[in-house]
C-alpha cells in the first residue's frame, strides 16, 4: 500500500420473469486490488497484508479493533524502513501499511502548473485528505473493507481506479502529518516519531528524488528550501511532543524496534478472541429457527443423502448424487427472493398472470472451496449471475477461521446474495463469510446461507447472531463430533468431491485444513 509522495515518505436491474443478473499456502492472503498483491517485503521476509483472524464475537457483533500504529517524521527520515522492520519483527500474518501519499488532494489546473515549477506546497496540512483518511482508517481499524485512492505522481490526480483493502491485525499508517489531525491521532493506539538528522534527510532526499523521479538537483533545493524544511519546522517538529515513542536514527535503531514490538504484542494478546471456541461451548436447546428452511425429506431427497453420505460411495456417483441434491437446494432457495405480480401476453394472445422477480440483482457468493461445487447449479438456473468468492481456512494453531481472500462484484450491497457452502457445523466460517458480505454493505435481510448439510449448533450459531439472514439446507445433524464435523455426517465434502486427502485440501468452510500450491 506504501507509495512515494513529493513530501517523502454490477449488473443491470432484473426485468425478466425468471431471476438472473447481471494456489496460496496457509497465511497467504489476496485483496481485491487489481493493480499489485498485497504484499509488504521486508529484509527476510514476504508479509502478506489483506485478511484477517475474527473481528467480531460469538453474537456476530464488533469485538476487537485492529491496533493502530502511527509513523510520523520529516520527508527522508525512514518512517518506510522503521515500518518494515516493526513488521518483520512482530511476525504477525496480518498487516496493512498504510501511506498518507495516498490522501494527497487533486491539483486544479492552476495548481499543477505550480507543481511543475516546483512552487506547490506538497507539505502543507492543506495539500492532505484528512476528512477521506481518516473515514477510511476508522472503517480499516473495525475491520471493514475500504477503497484507498491512488495517487498519480505524475498528474498529481487520483486514478481512476482505487485499491480494495480489508482490515488487519495491525495497521500502520505512515506520513509526514500522521499526528497533524486531532481525529486522526484518536484512532491511534501508538504514535511513534521518527527523529532523523535534517543532513542526512537532505541528502536522502536529493538522492531519491535525482535518482528515482528524474528531477533536476537545482528544484530539489528549491523545494526543499522553500516548502519542505520550513514545514518539518511548524508543523512537523512540534507533533514530536505528541508520540508515544520517539525514535533517533530510524530503522538503525533496533532496541527502540524491540521495545515497540513487544508493546504491539501484548496488546494483540489481550484482542485475542477464540469464536469457534466459544460457539461449540454454547448449548443450543431451544428449538431451530424460524430463519431456517430445510428442503422437504421427499424419498428423492432422503434417497440421495443415502448415497452422499454413504462412505462406500464411489467419487464419480459422490459426484453426481451431490449435483442433483444441489440443484434442488437451489431451486428451493430461488423461492425465497422476492417477486411481484406480472402480466404477461401469451402467444395465443392471452394475459397471463405470473410473477416476476422483484430485486435489483442477484449475486452467488461462495465459500472456497467446496462451496464452488454448487456454482454451476446456480448458473444454471439463475441467468448471468453474478458470483463472487470468499476464502475462509482454520489456523492449524488456534482453530480460528481465518479470512484469506475476497473477491466480489462491484456494487454487491445492492443486490440479493446467496451465500453458498457445502456444510456447516459450529457456523464459525459462515459467520465470517455473513460479516464480511455485511461489511461490504449487502443488508442482512438480503443474504441467504445455502448448505447441503448444517448442524444444529451452525443453525442456531448463525441464526442468533445474524437473525435476518435466510437460512436454507437439505438436512440438519443433532450434533458434533471431537473434531467439530457432523454427526452422522457426510465426511470431508471437498475431499470426495475432489479426491484429495485431508493434508492438501482447500478450505471447507467448517474443516480443518491446508492450502497448497
Amino acid at each position: 500500500m506504501s507509495s512515494r509522495s513529493d513530501s517523502g515518505s454490477g449488473e443491470d436491474s432484473l426485468d425478466r420473469l425468471l431471476p438472473h443478473a447481471g494456489a496460496p499456502r496457509r497465511k497467504s492472503a489476496t485483496s481485491l486490488s487489481k493493480t499489485e498483491p498485497p504484499l509488504l517485503r521486508t529484509g527476510t521476509r514476504t508479509i502478506y497484508t489483506a485478511g484477517r483472524p475474527p473481528w467480531y464475537d460469538e453474537h456476530g457483533a464488533q469485538s476487537k479493533e485492529a491496533f493502530v500504529i502511527g509513523l510520523c517524521g520529516g520527508t527522508a527520515s525512514g518512517k518506510t524502513t522503521v515500518a518494515n522492520k516493526i513488521i518483520e519483527a512482530l511476525d504477525v500474518p496480518w498487516v496493512v501499511l498504510l501511506s498518507m501519499d495516498s490522501f494527497y488532494k487533486g491539483l486544479s489546473p492552476e495548481e499543477q502548473l505550480l507543481a511543475a515549477n516546483n512552487d506547490y506546497n506538497f507539505d502543507h496540512p492543506g495539500a492532505f485528505d484528512f476528512e477521506l483518511l481518516v473515514a477510511t482508517l476508522r472503517k480499516l481499524k473495525q475491520g471493514r473493507s475500504v477503497k484507498v485512492p491512488v495517487y498519480d505522481f505524475t498528474t498529481h490526480r487520483r486514478q481512476k481506479d482505487w485499491k480494495n483493502v480489508y482490515g488487519a491485525s495491525v495497521i500502520i499508517l505512515e506520513g509526514i502529518m500522521a499526528f497533524a489531525d486531532k481525529e486522526l491521532l484518536q484512532l491511534l493506539d501508538m504514535k511513534i516519531f521518527v527523529d532523523t538528522d535534517s543532513d542526512i534527510r537532505l541528502v536522502r532526499r536529493l538522492r531519491r528524488d535525482i535518482t528515482e523521479r528524474g528531477r533536476d538537483i537545482e528544484g530539489v533545493i528549491k523545494q526543499y528550501n522553500k516548502f519542505v524544511k520550513p514545514a518539518f519546522e511548524q508543523y512537523i517538529e512540534p507533533t514530536m511532543r505528541l508520540a508515544d515513542i520517539v525514535v533517533p536514527r530510524g530503522g538503525g535503531n533496533m532496541v527502540a524496534i524491540d521495545l515497540i514490538v513487544q508493546h504491539v504484542h501484548s496488546q494483540l494478546e489481550e484482542r485475542e478472541l477464540s469464536v469457534r471456541a466459544l460457539l461449540a461451548s454454547v448449548q443450543q436447546t431451544q428449538p431451530l429457527p424460524q430463519t431456517l428452511s430445510v428442503l422437504e425429506s421427499t424419498p428423492q431427497v432422503r434417497g440421495l443423502h443415502t448415497i452422499i453420505r454413504n462412505g462406500e460411495t464411489s467419487r464419480d456417483e459422490f459426484i453426481f448424487y451431490s449435483k442433483r441434491l444441489m440443484r434442488l437446494l437451489i431451486e428451493h432457495a430461488l423461492t425465497f427472493l422476492p417477486s411481484q405480480p406480472c402480466v404477461v401476453q401469451t402467444p395465443q394472445g392471452h394475459e397471463y398472470e405470473g410473477r416476476s422477480y422483484n430485486g435489483k440483482g442477484i449475486t452467488g457468493v461462495s465459500v472456497l472451496r467446496a462451496g464452488e461445487t454448487m456454482e454451476p447449479a446456480l448458473r444454471a438456473v439463475c441467468k448471468d449471475v453474478r458470483i463472487g468468492k470468499i476464502l475462509i481456512q482454520t489456523n492449524l494453531d488456534s482453530g480460528e477461521p481465518e479470512l484469506h481472500y475476497l473477491r466480489l462484484p462491484k456494487d454487491i450491497g445492492e443486490d440479493h446474495v446467496i451465500l453458498m457452502d457445502s456444510t456447516v457445523s459450529t457456523g464459525a466460517a459462515a459467520m465470517m463469510a455473513v460479516r464480511v458480505l455485511l461489511d461490504h454493505e449487502v443488508q442482512e435481510d438480503k443474504i441467504m446461507l445455502v448448505s447441503l448439510l448444517m448442524a444444529e449448533l451452525g443453525v442456531h450459531s448463525v441464526a442468533y447472531a445474524f437473525p435476518k439472514v435466510k437460512i436454507i439446507t437439505t438436512a440438519v445433524d443433532k450434533s458434533l463430533d471431537d473434531f467439530f464435523h457432523a454427526v452422522p455426517g457426510i465426511g470431508d465434502f471437498g475431499d470426495r468431491y475432489f479426491g484429495t486427502d485431508g493434508s492438501d485440501s482447500w478450505s471447507d468452510g467448517e474443516d480443518q485444513e491446508q492450502l497448497s500450491y
